[in-house]
């Protein structure tokens, strides 16, 4: 594209309307449901460790800084909603801006705008209803369906992922031509993660909404791990049309086993080469307060506003992407 060119928008006055439209449509969701709106800091002095983020950095320089503070910004607004809760918010939501570094594409823009709420007295399955009655009511879609993440990976690899050892998946990934990446890789978890996201994922949610709950153990992030099946964590995604729209959690309340968490993922991305991340011992305060018992959930929303509207890139929904930023 010539320079001339370059500063318009790569979306339409009608494409503008329609992403209005949805968001308006978000506000009244929630205003109805009397959740209130908040919002909370794009910078911060603590980062994410999950090994599969990357964090931008930055450097406040000023009073009472005069050497630098290190801040990040947020890959979610996560802790600092957590944050909230523990101070007795109630039930939050939140449209805000997001970043995550080394991701662009057709569904992926560095900054890109999130919906994060959470809800006071609900579990994951509370949640996963609400969230179906949000995506019909943006989408105009059919029910969602519901199915376990070893559900899901039997109806198209014929192989429960928790029982699978290591080398049943590594021969999956050898029948679907990816073994190049599964024959370097030793643990479970990244070889259930590459068999879910490069065969299942395209399989899955084509006709209606498909939310996989019961996700194994080893990949709960930040939820709980289940009572009844210690194999499964309380943890939920949402696909449509190869999309990966939405990760859902009952909320991890115990700050040590928090703190452990962080502590491993740091463990990782040292023995990984990657930089090790300052844990936000402001949540693992707030934790040790109390978290009320709840559920909360991440929502992509250039990603559903593709969706209610059939576009086929994300800059198609966003004003100005990285390239033209």
């Amino acid at each position: 594209m010539s320079e001339s060119a370059s500063w318009r928008p790569t979306t339409s006055r009608a494409q503008l309307q329609q992403r209005a439209k949805v968001i308006a449509t978000l506000r009244q969701f929630f205003a109805e449901r009397e959740v209130l709106e908040v919002d909370t800091p794009a910078l911060s002095q603590a980062a994410v460790s999950d090994i599969h983020l990357d964090s931008f950095e930055t450097r406040f320089v000023g009073p009472g800084a005069a050497q630098g503070l290190p801040l990040y910004l947020m890959t979610s607004p996560e802790f600092h909603m957590k944050r909230l809760l523990c101070a007795g918010s109630g039930c939050i939501y939140q449209i805000n801006k997001s970043f995550r570094n080394e991701e662009s594409g057709r569904y992926h823009n560095p900054e890109f705008t999130m919906l994060e709420w959470y809800r006071v007295g609900f579990d994951h399955h509370d949640l996963m209803a609400e969230m179906a009655d949000l995506l019909k009511a943006t989408l105009g879609c059919g029910e969602p369906e519901k199915i376990t993440y070893s559900e899901a990976f039997g109806r198209v690899l014929g192989c429960d992922p928790l029982t699978a050892t290591v080398a049943e998946l590594q021969a999956l990934c050898r029948q679907h031509n990816l073994q190049d990446v599964g024959d370097q890789e030793t643990e479970l978890a990244p070889l259930q993660q590459l068999l879910f996201s490069m065969v299942v994922e395209p399989k899955i949610g084509q006709q209606v909404p498909c939310m996989v709950h019961a996700f194994p153990a080893n990949q709960a992030a930040l939820a709980r791990i289940n009572r009844d099946d210690p194999r499964t964590a309380d943890r939920f995604e949402v696909y449509f049309h190869g999309i990966e729209l939405a990760n859902g959690f009952y909320e991890l309340a115990d700050p040590g086993e928090q703190l452990r968490r962080f502590e491993a993922d740091n463990r990782e991305r040292s023995r990984m080469g990657l930089p090790v991340r300052p844990i936000d011992h402001h949540l693992i305060a707030a934790l040790a307060q109390g978290l009320p018992d709840c559920a909360g959930v991440a929502l992509g929303v250039d990603r559903l506003i593709m969706l209610a509207t059939g576009l086929k890139h994300i800059e198609n929904v966003i004003a100005f992407p990285v390239g033209r930023a």
